[in-house]
């Protein structure tokens, strides 16, 4: 019974997540959504900035908390470890639901482009979001949202670590998730005030992320992942660095 309420309560979570964040897509580009980054009652600007950053503040802070390993073994001596990580995406979803449903409105433009330009540019930002879901999947996308480890006892499966890998993009880019988040963001034909406030908030914190994270990975891979950092870029690809590294991988 233990094993199929957590198999539920992970894919429970999966679907909350991706209905949220389908809906945080369109809320970001302005597309089949009733609220969205520009829309919404307009308050006082000092104000909606303080609240719009406290509201990625809640959400950055429960990622960096949550996704330190000394909170993961603390947790996972009040929840069963096969449903830490889908505890972790379940709050994550609250986050951004958070975000989505009280975010406050800053409509002045800072920049505006038409025509075939403006259409570029939206085609680069929905190029960022298709990047950023082939890369969940590139490095295990059940794992990473959590329905790997809750389904494992049920099918009476150990969860396996995940292992190091460099497949497609993270042979150009340590970060294809982040790098495609930022694209993402930033590729705005009509950036308004509210928008590049997002846009350079939420950059802040990924990079923050990449500090933490490259941490957490250099501890657990060791040299291994420091030759790859060394090689490949972050954020930007290094061509010549990675076909130097995947032929050293062979």
């Amino acid at each position: 019974m233990a094993a199929v309420l957590t198999a539920l309560y992970s894919a429970i979570v999966y679907v909350a997540f991706l209905t949220t964040f389908v809906y945080a897509i369109g809320f970001v580009e302005a597309v089949g959504v009733p609220k969205t980054i520009d829309s919404g009652s307009v308050g006082n600007v000092p104000t909606s900035i303080l609240i719009d950053a406290a509201l990625l503040g809640v959400f950055a802070l429960q990622h960096s908390i949550m996704a330190r390993p000394a909170f993961k073994r603390l947790l996972t001596r009040i929840i069963p470890a096969q449903a830490e990580r889908s505890t972790f995406v379940l709050l994550a979803t609250a986050a951004l639901a958070l975000v989505c449903w009280q975010w406050r409105p800053l409509r002045q433009l800072v920049w505006a482009v038409d025509g075939p330009l403006a259409a570029a540019i939206t085609a680069v930002s929905w190029c960022g979001w298709v990047m950023l879901l082939i890369s969940t999947f590139l490095i295990s996308h059940f794992e990473l949202f959590g329905l790997e480890q809750g389904f494992a006892r049920l099918f009476g499966r150990t969860a396996a670590s995940p292992g190091f890998a460099t497949p497609f993009f993270y042979r150009w880019l340590r970060h294809p998730i982040y790098a495609g988040f930022i694209l993402a963001f930033w590729a705005a034909p009509r950036m308004s005030l509210g928008h590049l406030l997002f846009a350079m908030l939420t950059t802040a914190y990924i990079f923050v992320g990449i500090w933490f994270e490259e941490r957490d990975l250099i501890t657990r891979f060791g040299e291994r992942y420091a030759q790859y950092r060394r090689s490949v870029g972050m954020l930007l690809p290094r061509f010549r660095s990675a076909a130097l590294l995947s032929r050293n991988h062979r």
